[in-house]
């Protein structure tokens, strides 16, 4: 049975992203980046658009309003996955930065010091 694509994206971004720091860094900013030019005016549009349909109804969802809110929900979820993507390099990364495997001694070093 083939594995669902989203497995093999994860996987993926798996081998390629996260096995090197550098380049999860890169990714790291491009994630902020978008989130961030994603989420910059979403709220004060998407109030915008919920206004301008409780004030003119169905004229409003003809004149394009409808399209306009399906299209500030899409940015939603892009921006949900922007953060989600920033998150998992951030989280790849604090665990790289933090890993002090290489620097604690081993347990034959501190069974042969005794």
């Amino acid at each position: 049975m083939p594995l669902p694509r989203a497995l093999h994206l994860r996987r993926h971004f798996q081998r390629v992203v996260l096995t090197r720091p550098w380049l999860t860094f890169v990714v790291l900013g491009l994630a902020f980046f978008c989130f961030g030019m994603v989420t910059l005016n979403l709220l004060h549009v998407l109030r915008a658009n919920a206004e301008l349909i409780l004030d003119n109804g169905a004229m409003a969802l003809a004149d394009g309003g409808a399209r306009q809110l399906i299209e500030l929900v899409v940015d939603g979820y892009l921006a949900m996955l922007a953060y989600v993507v920033m998150k998992t390099c951030e989280h790849t990364l604090s665990h790289w930065l933090a890993d002090t495997s290489d620097t604690e001694p081993s347990e034959t070093e501190t069974e042969s010091e005794h």
